[in-house]
């Protein structure tokens, strides 16, 4: 008894008007993420100790501001290592 042709259509549709398009993205991640996690739960392994954990976007996002402060930094000290310019 699942749906067929029309009626994954008429699903489609009332998940678009509910959720909004921009967010249809986010929906699929998080369902895929919550498939994949309950499948690996019933059969009961654990992929937490084989793989490392996901960054996120904002992790990311942070980790790179960081890394080009620290560039920036390491810039700045090497010229005002150099001094002043004389001619």
């Amino acid at each position: 008894m699942f749906p067929k042709g029309f009626e994954w259509i008429v699903i489609l549709v009332v998940v678009l008007i509910i959720f909004g398009p921009k967010n249809l993205p986010k929906l699929g991640k998080s369902l895929g993420s919550t498939v994949k996690n309950l499948r690996e739960g019933m059969e009961g392994t654990d992929s937490s100790t084989d793989e490392p954990a996901e960054e996120s976007d904002e992790d990311k996002e942070i980790r790179e501001l960081e890394e080009k402060l620290a560039e920036a930094k390491k810039k700045k000290e090497a010229e005002s290592d150099q001094g002043p310019i004389s001619e």
